[in-house]
């Protein structure tokens, strides 16, 4: 009989040093591996499915984080011939991958990997797909689980989750296993419309199998900001109200509006952007300790926040909307948006959006929190600047402290993903001259392991049912809550031009500069 030593709770070691392969479901140390299952992608030719959700996938097999039994399925309108799907799938793993691509992997994916041609009104083809799934429970041990990812236009929604409802696809009685949704944003497109698609969506699925995705919130530097905040003491004593002067959250890119013309024009900048990532981070950034690092205790804190937003009373001087116009940009001219491939001329949607907004808290009482969001600027970066307000008493002379500003804990989102601590520093010499230095944190530099792409987190979380960094409808119903009313008052505004290149309209630099503040430039 072999000696059994005991290591811990559910672990137990042989004479020999060979662990029991039980251990404590809460250690994470250990890489997680979902049940073998299938991933079905609704819209697998478009842009999304090529340039990040294929890439993923492979990122993953390359990593040992998915099951042997494993099936990717496409679902499209597209006439391919055999081995068509296949040629794509394998160049868009091959150009977008961020591990090193290699061909013996592939090959093991392209093994599990289906294509099913048909529009989302064919009932044949949802007929075809639902006999598939049950075919994959023989051949490859999937046991019916399955996650269908609507990487489609919003207004194909209801007809593919009818689809799903009518061939049963959705029911996870109805083959024993999981059956899961992923719903690309946006999460309509107002108040009403967003509880309209929750509705339908809830109709089909149950809201514990519904991941709402927010791709920021599978950046490794947005879940850093929840460990810098609650692994460490050090921020929480000033981590309020009586030290933070004001946060800055900023979403900049420097391109323009690329090849969505038709979805942008129609949506803006507030609705891209500030009605889900930068409302999220503000979430992230405002909240109370959770209980627990799972999804419930999250979004229980997460919804005190959002439900805790107030709009500034002054809209006119403290929400900011512009357009780029022709500019220039990396030492070329580019065009203005109304220049811009298939938008109209006489467009007033908004490229860029800045507001004011206050959470009405104890902790954040009376600290103004500043998020924008614009295309055509300088360079592309997010992040979120704590701004703490300036020593109550300096004791040296004018001049010593004339280049010290105010001290900031910034957390670089992307692309140079980190944290930076500034703060002030006297100047070598026979003077005391105080200036302002940077400590700077660096993920690629203190860790040998590169950050995996959010959409590698988050489909892993989706196989294994972890809901943690998805967003639920109350959440999104509550950005909603804080958009409609900038949005009404913007619909008869025209947005104020800024050339391509600089930090935005004059008016936003003026909204800050009205209480003695400026935007802090990345």
């Amino acid at each position: 009989m072999t000696e059994q030593v005991p290591v811990g709770a559910g672990v137990t070691v042989g004479a020999r040093g060979l662990a029991n392969p039980l251990r404590d479901p809460r250690d994470r140390r250990l890489p997680r591996v979902p049940d073998p299952c299938a991933v079905v992608v609704f819209g697998i030719t478009g842009d999304l499915a090529r340039k990040k959700l294929i890439p993923a996938i492979y990122d993953l097999a390359n990593r040992g984080l998915l099951p042997p039994g494993f099936v990717l399925l496409g679902f499209a309108r597209r006439d391919w011939e055999t081995g068509d799907f296949e040629a794509m799938a394998h160049d868009a793993a091959k150009n977008g991958a961020r591990t090193p691509f290699r061909e013996d992997v592939w090959r093991r994916i392209a093994e599990s990997v289906r294509f099913i041609p048909g529009s989302f009104d064919d009932d044949n083809a949802f007929d075809l797909l639902a006999q598939t799934l049950i075919d994959l429970e023989a051949t490859h041990g999937i046991a019916g689980n399955a996650a269908f990812y609507l990487s489609i236009p919003p207004a194909a929604f209801p007809l593919v989750l009818k689809q799903l409802a009518r061939t049963k696809m959705a029911d996870n009685d109805e083959r024993g296993g999981w059956r899961r949704v992923v719903v690309e944003k946006p999460f309509g497109h107002d108040l009403p419309s967003s509880r309209e698609l929750n509705a339908l969506v809830d109709e089909v699925f149950t809201a514990q199998d519904v991941f709402r995705i927010d791709h920021y919130l599978g950046k490794e530097t947005v879940q850093n900001l929840l460990a810098l905040r609650f692994a460490n003491s050090l921020f929480e004593p000033t981590y309020n109200n009586h030290y933070v002067d004001s946060v800055q959250i900023t979403m900049a890119e420097d391109g323009g509006i690329g090849g969505r013309a038709a979805f942008y024009d129609s949506a803006g900048a507030a609705r891209d952007v500030l009605q889900n990532h930068l409302l999220q981070l503000l979430a992230l950034t405002a909240m109370e300790e959770p209980v627990a690092f799972d999804a419930d205790a999250l979004r229980v804190e997460k919804l005190k926040v959002l439900g805790a937003v107030s709009l500034p009373a002054d809209l006119e001087g403290d929400a900011v909307r512009g357009q780029y116009a022709a500019g220039w940009q990396g030492g070329e001219r580019v065009p203005g948006y109304l220049e811009e491939r298939l938008i109209p001329p006489h467009s007033r949607t908004e490229t860029y959006a800045a507001v004011r907004l206050g959470v009405e808290t104890r902790r954040w009482g009376g600290v103004p929190f500043y998020l924008r969001t614009g295309k055509r600027l300088p360079r592309r970066v997010t992040e979120i600047a704590i701004v703490y307000k300036r020593a109550p008493h300096l004791p040296f002379t004018a001049t010593d402290v004339e280049e010290l500003g105010r001290n900031q804990l910034v957390i670089r989102v992307q692309p140079d993903e980190g944290v930076t601590l500034r703060f002030g520093s006297k100047v070598p010499g026979t003077t005391m001259e105080v200036r302002d230095v940077a400590m700077d944190f660096l993920y690629g530099e203190a860790f040998t392991e590169s950050s995996p792409e959010a959409y590698e987190r988050l489909i892993l979380d989706v196989l294994l049912g972890d809901a943690t960094l998805f967003p639920r409808h109350e959440e999104v119903e509550m950005s909603w809550r804080v958009v409609d009313p900038l949005e009404e008052y913007w619909a008869n505004t025209t947005p104020q031009a800024y050339p391509a290149g600089t930090w935005g309209p004059r008016a936003a630099e003026e909204m800050l500069a009205a209480e003695g503040r400026s935007w802090r430039r990345p």
